[in-house]
């Protein structure tokens, strides 16, 4: 269906963190916004969940707790300010206390103006938020005219729940990711999360110190930063790793340089939905080893696309690493399937979803559950 020749631009506000609360949702927000603003048929706009505080209260952001109160008074101030002002408020969306202070103002602000509200759910941890706030998150989403997930898993997890979502794939653009050919493959490994525990980032530590015993000389950054990072710092001293560097938070314009210097990719979630990194280590020419978390497998098809073990199982990790390094007519093979998989989620492949959902909500009517479906 062409939606691109409404009368009128559809105006559209993002509503997602900027690069000062650095991770998956601020690159896919930038990322969207950039090609969002291309299209003729919309009038896209941005609105931060961190705002800065004018000259002369910056310090106030230093503050622990003091900045959680002035960042969100001055983002419900921006919400009430600028939401009137379009057609669509798009809502990017994690979950737990997050949820509460990010997504819920501006769906409660936008309904509030009679504005049509697209949640864009992007947290691996959803089946657990919403079973453990079910009393409020449930309402409060099941107040927004669409729901948006990055994956199959998170449309599976929503309808669980009796609340339909329609996935629209996460944004990579392979133009600004190198692919090269990596032969023969180093034992040069990288893992790029965040060091929170539910991305398992101690898990490749101790599937990398089973590795350092075959290959005294493999080497691994880690990239990212977090709570845990200094107990994975202390893990990595206990395990006698060498050869590893922590380089803490990677700028978006700095991390192509992190992918093309490693050979082979590491993740060890234990809670995941579908990663940017993996799809960009993909698109670098990165063979990937990684846990079956979430929706993982959804991306990662096992010796397909990449090798996918069990949760926890940092011994298998190692052991489909060593594989792949041993077998070079495998990982050239599942490197090559893997860089055909990112095609999924080029823009041209996701641009008219994002349309027909932007346009299409002029006539949609805000979400119900199953139960109030069937009763209607």
């Amino acid at each position: 269906m062409d939606v691109t020749n409404s009368q009128s631009p559809v105006r559209v506000l993002i509503v997602a963190p900027s690069f000062g609360i650095l991770g998956g949702q601020s690159v896919q927000a930038a990322r969207l916004l950039e090609r969002l603003k291309e299209e003729p048929s919309l009038e896209v706009g941005f609105l931060p969940i961190n705002p800065r505080l004018p000259a002369g209260l910056h310090h106030l952001q230093r503050i622990k707790y003091v900045r959680t109160v002035v960042t969100s008074f001055a983002y419900i101030l921006s919400l009430l300010a600028r939401v009137y002002k379009y057609d669509v408020i798009h809502v990017f969306s994690a979950s737990y206390f997050s949820f509460v202070l990010a997504p819920s103002p501006a769906i409660l602000i936008g309904k509030l103006y009679r504005r049509k509200v697209l949640l864009n759910y992007h947290s691996g941890e959803a089946e657990d938020h919403l079973q453990r706030w079910r009393r409020s998150a449930i309402p409060t989403i099941r107040l927004v005219d669409s729901i948006v997930v990055p994956s199959e898993y998170l449309v599976r997890v929503f309808a669980s729940f009796g609340l339909k979502a329609t996935a629209i794939y996460n944004l990579i653009d392979t133009s600004k990711f190198r692919f090269r050919e990596r032969t023969p493959l180093r034992p040069v490994f990288l893992s790029n999360r965040n060091l929170e525990s539910h991305y398992g980032v101690d898990r490749v530590l101790r599937a990398f110190a089973i590795i350092q015993e075959s290959i005294p000389h493999a080497s691994l950054t880690v990239a990212g930063d977090g709570s845990q990072r200094q107990t994975l710092k202390a893990l990595a001293q206990d395990l006698n790793l060498q050869n590893i560097q922590f380089t803490g938070q990677i700028a978006p314009a700095g991390i192509a340089d992190v992918y093309d210097a490693a050979d082979i990719f590491l993740n060890g979630s234990e809670i995941d939905n579908q990663p940017l990194s993996i799809l960009e280590a993909f698109s670098c020419g990165l063979p990937v080893v990684t846990t079956d978390a979430g929706g993982i497998p959804d991306i990662v098809q096992d010796q397909r696309t990449g090798m996918v073990v069990s949760r926890g199982d940092h011994v298998a990790m190692a052991n489909r690493a060593i594989t792949l390094l041993e077998n070079p007519a495998l990982a050239k093979q599942i490197i090559e399937h893997a860089r055909q998989e990112c095609l999924k989620y080029s823009w041209e492949a996701v641009r008219d979803a994002w349309m027909s959902a932007y346009h299409g909500l002029e006539n949609r009517s805000p979400i119900r559950d199953e139960e109030q479906v069937a009763q209607a």
